[in-house]
């Protein structure tokens, strides 16, 4: 990974403007697919932020909102995440993300109009089916046009969508939802989502696959052999790496995705928090945390990689085994005012591992398949983390509450504390495998 420099240089001489866009183009593509993924996550946070409201006007357990602001999401966007990359890694990327991103805004207005249970969870089955189309094709396409030594840090830059949706999310969504309603609030992100769509077509040309990579990796040709399932798969069953990093990147899923699904449940009902200041507070201090823990981990594995590839894994590691005992802390404050600000330092740890995860899932697979390979670690991120973590906590939640527990959303989101730690040991794991792993990958791919 950290050896491709000279390459690189190699390949701008070889390759200028037909390989891969100018500075400008490729900036521009940045912004324009960072900005869709982050109507990506707005479109999965808002269900979270509104989920007081919604309850009391449409009457949901909290399993059942587990369900729908995870496993019905998840379940359709793993199902075709996979199929859809592998399209992604055969045809036009763009024109495929821009109709995804239609798609799942369309859904996504469709949430508004929904009077039951029912008919909001089949709402949130488009808008799955619509975002699997999103993540997977566009880090391909960033990937074609930066080289790997600035992966990670360009990784975390895209990826900082998610605190920037949650962020946008709780203060925008809440602003508007205090004004128009929580159905008001779903009709105005599917409009921005109707609008970025032709933007990105207009602006954004489809890269050279291949154009940043070395002399050896261009001469693959993508293809039904090349980007088989099968043969993807097995990557992450002969390199050791990437099965241990799909168990902790999964289990650290889990735990992300159960502390940001529930904490504005959890500040609203049991901290007593109003939903203006879920606007006023909690989305800056979400957003602004979690976009350090994401851009952050990117940088500073960029810099660290260049000692040793085990920054790859000692570093979200490391952030984990924080994550834990500081979450627990704060769901002990006596107040709101104070949980949120205990909440800053495990809301950014969470979301450390994000970028290098993909990172490093870009530097060890074949050009050919790269969206595949992406796909299939999202697959553990959703199907693990976004499909069960918010279940189970919800799930949890309704059953300590039945046994008359007291706070019982606070006793359920208490054991996400054991499992980020039990994620940490497992990244130490990553560290033993990933030097001698990313060793065998240049030399069969450069």
């Amino acid at each position: 990974m950290t050896e491709a420099a000279p390459v690189e240089e190699r390949l701008g001489a070889a390759f200028p403007p037909a390989a891969a866009a100018g500075r400008s183009g490729r900036r521009i593509a940045l912004v324009l697919l960072t900005a869709i993924g982050t109507i990506n996550f707005i479109d999965r946070q808002i269900l979270s932020v509104l989920i007081e409201p919604m309850r009391a006007d449409l009457h949901f357990s909290d399993t059942q909102f587990g369900f729908l602001t995870g496993l019905s999401f998840a379940l359709f966007y793993a199902a075709l995440g996979v199929p859809v990359a592998m399209l992604a890694d055969r045809t036009h990327r763009i024109r495929l993300i821009a109709a995804a991103c239609f798609v799942w805004s369309l859904f996504s207005g469709a949430c508004g109009f929904a009077g039951s249970f029912w008919q909001l969870a089949l709402a949130r089955f488009g808008v799955g089916v619509g975002e699997a189309g999103g993540t997977a094709p566009s880090l391909s396409v960033l990937a074609d046009l930066y080289p790997p030594r600035q992966r990670a840090a360009v990784t975390g830059l895209f990826t900082a969508n998610g605190p920037l949706g949650v962020f946008l999310a709780a203060s925008a969504g809440g602003f508007v939802a205090g004004r128009l309603g929580w159905r008001g609030a779903f009709l105005c992100i599917s409009a921005l989502g109707m609008i970025a769509t032709p933007l990105l077509l207009m602006a954004v040309r489809e890269p050279r696959r291949g154009a940043m990579e070395a002399a050896a990796a261009l001469r693959v040709q993508p293809g039904p052999a090349s980007a088989a399932l099968g043969r993807t798969a097995g990557l992450f069953v002969r390199r050791r790496t990437l099965s241990l990093l799909l168990a902790a990147s999964g289990l650290s899923a889990f735990v992300s995705y159960g502390m940001l699904n529930w904490i504005p449940a959890y500040l609203m009902r049991e901290q007593h928090m109003p939903l203006a200041a879920i606007a006023h507070w909690f989305g800056p201090a979400a957003g602004l945390s979690m976009g350090l823990g994401i851009w952050g981990g990117g940088a500073l594995v960029n810099l660290a990689a260049r000692r040793s590839e085990r920054a790859y894994a000692l570093i979200p590691g490391l952030a984990m085994l924080v994550a834990g005992p500081s979450f627990a802390l704060s769901l002990m404050a006596p107040s709101w005012p104070v949980s949120l600000l205990l909440m800053l330092l495990p809301m950014m740890c969470v979301t450390v591992y994000v970028a290098p995860a993909l990172a490093v899932v870009q530097n060890l697979a074949p050009v050919s398949a790269r969206a595949t390979a992406m796909a299939l670690l999202l697959l553990a991120f959703n199907i693990v983390g976004l499909g069960g973590g918010p279940l189970g906590i919800g799930m949890l939640s309704d059953a300590l509450r039945h046994a008359h527990v007291a706070r019982s959303l606070q006793g359920s989101l208490v054991w996400l504390a054991p499992l980020s730690i039990v994620a940490a040991l497992i990244y130490y794991g990553v560290s033993r495998t990933i030097v001698a792993d990313a060793a065998l990958s240049r030399s069969e791919h450069g």
